[in-house]
């Protein structure tokens, strides 16, 4: 499970029974911890293998938290009639959080038929990846709503929900189906009501084409602008033209994590994800890791080289390593002046098949361009090759390409040799030296 998961889920629920042992060591304990409840925001937990209707019977009426997020194991007929006992009181449900097979998931999304006036937290999401079009009753209201996660559902983004919901800090909403799909200036609209925000991420199901979002917003402009006081992170994944519509309708001054997704394109236009990297104060970029796998490449930028945290992650889909590379290479040349700053580069290619694809010299050498600050560059086995192939490329561009580098660091394997002798033979020559590092 990856870090953005974990957040999007909001933690390890499990720990909200830390009180459960506390109350049976004598009267005064529990007493007191009972007596405290509201306070202490003592909850009562519904999870895998919980005896629900004992507990309901032999505890006291506090608030309901429903937890099934248990990637390894199916949901049994005990642990279904469970959840669908405790969402029978509606009134005490604090959080719902449900990732399970498609058919369970149905019959409990139509047990939502109702006002859940304690509700702060709903996070549901199918195991299955293709696209399920669930959909969530209209009757559904949650005025003290905190944080929405919903994947692969057809949620209208004028969804009445959403419209009593305006106290929100996390909005995810992934794999949106085909048929929900929403016009930016509708998002933007619904984004104005939740001043709160500081969780934002959109996802697209089949990104639509970036004609059709042309065309869509030739025949509606934008119109509206909104200002997002406290948000901190946005995650989209979907057109680039899509998210360039939102981002010339989106002031973020706060943003420190930006997460984006694309499919495959032939050329990226990012006017304004390059103006937002330029001008965010809290999105400041130290190190990167360019990562080439079996079906796409990724990027991901840290404010510091010592940080486990990025500041910036990009991926785009793509199977073959000579488009990869070309995508990066025009990534972020059109975004170059963002990474001026960066001065530490990982390149790692991570394939599974014996044979790997190469990419082509100057591709490799488009890409490099645009760290033009890079001091460190290290690289993995899968690159080596063709990385030293690329950087003994005949003329000035040796010798100008990564100017500021010090330090080249590959694997110790005795098949490359002194792959880049040329390149450092180049550099000493000029009187820019590089030191090698085989690790």
């Amino acid at each position: 499970m990856t870090d953005d998961t974990r957040i999007l889920q909001g933690g390890v629920w499990a720990r909200e029974r830390w009180w459960y042992k506390l109350v049976r060591v004598c009267r005064r304990w529990r007493y007191l911890i009972l007596g405290s409840a509201h306070y202490l925001r003592l909850s009562l937990v519904c999870s895998r293998g919980t005896p629900v209707a004992e507990m309901l019977e032999h505890s006291p009426s506090l608030p309901l938290i429903i937890d099934h997020v248990d990637h390894d194991n199916f949901v049994t007929t005990e642990d279904e009639k469970g959840i669908m006992l405790a969402l029978r009181h509606h009134d005490r449900v604090r959080r719902i959080r449900l990732l399970m097979p498609v058919p369970n998931l149905r019959k409990v999304i139509a047990a939502l038929d109702n006002e859940f006036p304690m509700l702060e937290w709903l996070y549901l999401r199918p195991l299955a990846k293709h696209n399920s079009s669930l959909i969530l009753p209209t009757s559904l209201r949650a005025t003290h709503l905190r944080h929405l996660t919903l994947a692969n559902f057809a949620f209208p983004i004028g969804s009445p929900l959403l419209t009593t919901a305006v106290n929100l800090v996390t909005l995810s909403l992934d794999a949106i189906s085909p048929s929900a799909y929403f016009h930016p200036n509708d998002l933007v609209h619904r984004l104005s009501q939740m001043p709160q925000l500081e969780t934002l991420h959109i996802g697209f199901h089949y990104p639509v084409p970036n004609r059709d979002v042309k065309r869509e917003l030739l025949r509606r402009p934008l119109t509206t602008h909104v200002t997002l006081p406290n948000l901190r992170w946005f995650g989209f994944n979907g057109a680039s033209d899509y998210l360039e519509a939102l981002l010339s309708c989106m002031t973020v001054p706060l943003l420190a994590k930006l997460q984006i997704e694309f499919f495959n394109r032939l050329v990226f236009r990012l006017p304004r994800l390059l103006q937002l990297l330029n001008t965010a104060e809290n999105l400041r970029f130290s190190s990167a890791t360019l990562i080439f796998r079996e079906e796409c490449f990724l990027a991901m930028v840290y404010p510091n080289k010592d940080t486990k945290v990025y500041a910036l992650y990009m991926m785009v889909v793509c199977r073959d390593l000579d488009g990869q590379v070309a995508s990066a290479a025009q990534i972020f040349s059109v975004l170059r002046s963002a990474f001026s700053t960066v001065e530490s580069l990982s390149l790692e290619h991570w394939r599974y098949r014996e044979r790997w694809d190469e990419a082509h010299g100057t591709q490799w050498r488009d890409l490099l361009r645009s760290f033009s600050n890079v001091k460190t560059l290290r690289m993995t086995s899968g690159i080596v090759s063709q990385l030293s192939r690329s950087l003994q490329f005949e003329g000035e561009l040796t010798v100008e390409l990564l100017p500021e580098l010090n330090e080249l660091s590959y694997p110790d394997i005795r098949r490359f040799g002194d792959a880049f002798t040329a390149f450092t033979d180049a550099r000493r020559i000029a009187g820019r030296p590089v030191n090698v590092v085989r690790r």
